[in-house]
């Protein structure tokens, strides 16, 4: 693991920007990520989001924005909640407003970050790639996989085992139904067989 890739990752999307980010923001966004709840939303599942957007910056229109969004996208995590990737949306956009950012950037970073809801196709090639590399852990190799939906069902160990398999069976299944599970070429070559064997094989 590359200790160095968040501090460098967090630099970068600001200064490309053209922005200097808030005080403090960085030691509290990585506190948030850190919190109890989380098993598989949690610093590890950021740093492996981070690693992969790096060698594909070039695949983006707007990389401060998609690398901004990715810091954010789970900053607000309730697994009993709703809302939560509005929540994260507001919180990225109350500091991109801070720093001096324009209505048009806060706006994209939003509708990058409410993509990952994956209740519809992403539009745009910024969206594909950020989902593309939120659902990069489905094609991940088999004992990552493994370790990922047993962080998964610890984040729902309040929902009753026959109903949460029931419901994962369900989510697995909606993605094994899209014509293609990655929007990119890249990660489409890359996660697209190996995605397709592990959920075939999970629940």
């Amino acid at each position: 693991m590359d200790e160095h890739l968040p501090v460098r990752s967090w630099q970068r999307a600001w200064a490309v920007l053209g922005l200097s980010a808030p005080e403090g923001l960085m030691p509290r966004l990585l506190g948030a990520w850190a919190e109890p709840q989380r098993h598989y939303h949690s610093q590890q599942h950021l740093h492996e989001c981070l690693a992969l957007l790096e060698p594909a910056l070039d695949l983006a229109q707007h990389p401060g924005e998609v690398e901004l969004a990715l810091w954010f996208h789970d900053a607000v995590y309730d697994p009993q909640g709703k809302g939560n990737e509005a929540r994260s949306a507001d919180w990225a956009c109350e500091a991109l407003a801070q720093a001096g950012a324009s209505h048009e950037v806060q706006q994209r970073v939003r509708a990058l970050i409410m993509a990952t809801c994956h209740d519809a196709e992403p539009v745009g090639d910024d969206a594909r790639l950020l989902v593309d590399i939120d659902l990069a852990i489905l094609g991940a190799d088999p004992a990552r996989f493994a370790e990922y939906d047993a962080q998964v069902r610890a984040e729902y160990r309040w929902v009753p085992g026959w109903l949460y398999r029931r419901k994962r069976r369900e989510v697995l299944a909606g993605f094994l139904a899209r014509p293609a599970i990655y929007g990119t070429e890249r990660f489409r070559e890359r996660f697209e067989g190996r995605a397709r064997e592990n959920m075939r094989g999970s629940g």
